[in-house]
């Protein structure tokens, strides 16, 4: 085959291409635009959708996992030991409800959720501990599973992934004495930062859902007006109408607005005055 042969054989397989992925594009857009895609929970994905997601979690995870070491506590974890005992109360409390238990049904919401949380028997077998640790404290995108990072310290989620290393072998009477005898330990402390983190600030906005009310320049949500946009909150002089607007304030409103002003609709999200003096810092950055 000629040299020129060649390029217009390439040419042409170039150009083939390009013109399936316009089209492939078009059609994408006609399903969308045109509503036609279905996406109510009461209709399962597409079995090929659902096997790559499945795979594409399972790469990522994988790569941002791999460089995050397990305590060494973690090592030989035993159903009966402080750590699993300490993670089986946390897992009854917080993760039952999506992904059951065993001899223990997900609740309704669990149940009905695409795609669906199922149990975790057998997440140890899937999953490195490492990972397991990684998907507990940041969650999956695209999903109902939320990240921990906010919520529970990381003793405290070290602690469910030494449960979870333990679940593949426990029957049902086995998780019911263990969630028993596991009590109601208190939870670990996160650790407080002494200064305040614009980056860390944006991310909790995301986590105590304040893009769900708010419009937030640099947060991805949706284009709600349940609250009042928040772009330019540093030109402001006063917060909920009467507090003087700066950095110490705005912590304190994010973390008990009706304090401040009663009639206001906006809940106190159970943010930790740490992560209310980040997300300050953020909103009123120049």
């Amino acid at each position: 085959m000629t040299s020129a042969r060649r390029r217009l054989v390439a040419a042409t397989v170039a150009a083939t291409l390009a013109v399936l992925a316009v089209l492939g594009a078009a059609g994408g857009l006609l399903v969308m635009h045109g509503g036609f895609y279905n996406t109510g929970a009461t209709q399962s994905h597409f079995q090929w959708v659902h096997s790559v997601l499945e795979i594409a979690l399972e790469r990522s995870v994988r790569y941002h996992a791999r460089d995050i070491v397990a305590p060494s506590a973690l090592t030989g974890v035993k159903p009966d030991s402080p750590l699993a005992l300490r993670g089986a109360a946390l897992y009854r409390d917080n993760c039952v409800v999506c992904h059951g238990a065993p001899g223990v049904a997900q609740g309704d919401i669990g149940k009905s959720m695409q795609p669906i949380p199922g149990p975790l028997s057998d997440a140890a077998r899937r999953w490195q501990t490492p990972e397991l640790y990684w998907i507990t404290r940041h969650g999956v995108k695209m999903s109902g599973m939320p990240a921990w990072q906010y919520r529970l310290a990381d003793e405290d989620i070290w602690a469910v992934v030494a449960f979870l290393t333990v679940l593949p072998v426990l029957s049902p009477p086995a998780y019911s004495a263990m969630a028993e005898q596991a009590g109601h330990p208190q939870r670990a402390a996160r650790a407080a930062h002494t200064q305040p983190d614009t980056e860390r600030g944006r991310l909790a906005l995301t986590q105590y859902a304040c893009n769900a009310c708010h419009q937030i320049e640099g947060v991805t949500g949706p284009a709600t007006m349940v609250g009042p946009p928040l772009r330019d909150l540093a030109k402001r002089q006063y917060i909920g109408g009467h507090l003087p607007n700066n950095a110490a304030n705005l912590a304190r409103w994010i973390q008990d607005p009706q304090r401040y002003q009663p009639q206001s609709a906006m809940p106190a999200m159970g943010v930790s005055e740490s992560d209310a003096r980040d997300i300050a810092a953020y909103l009123l950055k120049p």
